[in-house]
C-alpha cells in the first residue's frame, strides 16, 4: 500500500544555497582537494565505537552497514542517502577543512564506458579498475587503503576492490534517467531511481561498490549516490510543492533480494523505524546517521533548500 501525507508547513527557501557541481567540471586543484579531504577522514581515528570502524571514513561506511537490510527497498531509501550525502559532505568541510561541496558524478557521460571516465584517472580522480585476481585497486590516491568494514557485514582487513563493467554501466544512461523523471509519483519513482540508474553506478564500478552492504568503502559511492540524488530533485522540483511534503512506500524491507546479503542472524529484524512504526513510510520516519551527524526525519531533508538542507545542484 501507498500512502501520502501531507506536511502542514514548508520551511522557508535557503537564501544561498551551497552549489554541487559535476565532477568533470572542477579544475585539477579543486579535484585534488577534495581527494585529499577523503584521505584525511581515512586518516583520522574513529571516535564513536561503531564495530569494525578504525577512521572516520569507516565510521561514515558504517552508518551504510550497519543498517542495509533495512534502508535498501523501502520508501526511506533516497532521503536516508539524502542525508548521509550532506553527513559526509559536513565531515570533509568541518574535520578536513574542505572549502568546496560535494560533487556528483554526471554518470550519464560515462555511461557504457566507464573504463574510460576521467573520474577513474590515477592523479586527478580515483585510480581505476582492480588487479586480476584479488580486484584491488593499484593505482590512484586510495590504492593502499585497508578498509576494515565488509564485504557485506563482515568485519574484516581488506583493499579497496572493484571490477569494472562497462555493460552494467549502461543502467546510468541518460535514458535510465529521462524514464524515471516521467514518474509522476513517488510510489513509481522511487522504485525506478533505486533501480535503474542506481544499478548502473553500483555494477559498472563492481567489486566494493556492487556490495549492497559495504559499498561506501570505495570513495566513489558518494559522488554516485550524490548524482542519484540529483535526480531524485531533478523528479522532485517537477511538482515542487506536493513532492517535498509528501513519502509513501513500505517500511520494513525484504529479507533477500538478488545480489543483496542477508541480515546477519545477531541483527533482529526491524519492526519499523524510529518515529515511523508501522509497514508504512511517513514524515516522521527517523534517519539514523549512527552518531555522525544528528539523526533527521524524513520531513528534515526533502527539501533540499527547506532550511536544514541549503544547496543546489549545478548542471554540467
Amino acid at each position: 500500500m501507498f500512502l501520502v501525507l501531507a506536511c502542514s508547513a514548508i520551511a522557508a527557501p535557503c537564501e544561498k544555497p551551497e552549489k554541487r557541481r559535476a565532477w568533470h567540471t572542477l579544475s585539477n586543484p579543486e579535484k585534488l582537494e577534495y581527494l585529499n579531504a577523503e584521505l584525511c577522514l581515512m586518516k583520522k581515528p574513529a571516535t564513536l565505537g561503531l564495530p569494525g570502524a578504525k577512521t572516520r571514513f569507516d565510521e561514515l561506511q558504517a552508518i551504510h552497514a550497519l543498517q542495509a537490510f533495512a534502508t535498501h527497498f523501502v520508501g526511506a531509501f533516497l532521503p536516508f542517502h539524502r542525508l548521509m550525502m550532506h553527513t559526509h559532505e559536513t565531515a570533509l568541510r568541518n574535520e578536513c577543512g574542505y572549502t568546496g561541496y560535494q560533487p556528483y558524478w554526471h554518470e550519464q557521460k560515462d555511461a557504457g564506458k566507464f573504463t574510460s571516465s576521467e573520474i577513474l584517472d590515477a592523479t586527478y580522480g580515483f585510480g581505476g579498475d582492480g588487479a586480476p585476481g584479488s580486484g584491488c585497486i593499484t593505482n590512484g590516491p586510495f590504492a593502499n587503503y585497508t578498509n576494515s568494514l565488509g564485504p557485506g557485514y563482515e568485519i574484516t582487513n581488506h583493499c579497496i576492490n572493484r571490477r569494472i563493467n562497462n555493460f552494467a554501466s549502461s543502467g546510468s544512461a541518460q535514458a535510465q534517467v529521462d524514464n524515471c523523471l516521467k514518474m509522476t509519483t513517488f510510489a513509481t519513482a522511487w522504485p525506478c531511481i533505486e533501480g535503474r540508474p542506481h544499478s548502473g553506478g553500483h555494477g559498472g564500478i563492481g567489486g566494493q561498490m556492487q556490495n549492497g552492504v559495504s559499498s561506501p568503502g570505495d570513495p566513489l559511492f558518494y559522488l554516485h549516490h550524490t548524482w542519484l540524488d540529483k535526480i531524485f530533485w531533478d523528479w522532485q522540483a517537477k511538482d515542487r510543492q506536493k513532492r517535498v511534503s509528501s513519502i509513501g512506500g513500505t517500511n520494513i524491507g525484504p529479507e533477500s533480494s538478488p545480489g543483496f546479503p542477508q541480515r546477519p542472524s545477531n541483527i533482529p529484524k526491524p519492526t519499523g523505524a524510529a518515529g515511523d512504526p508501522g509497514t508504512t513510510t511517513t514524515l516522521t520516519h527517523v534517519l539514523n546517521m549512527y552518531g555522525n551527524s544528528p539523526n533527521k526525519t524524513i520531513a528534515d531533508v526533502l527539501d533540499i533548500q527547506g532550511g536544514f538542507l541549503c544547496y543546489e545542484y549545478v548542471e554540467p
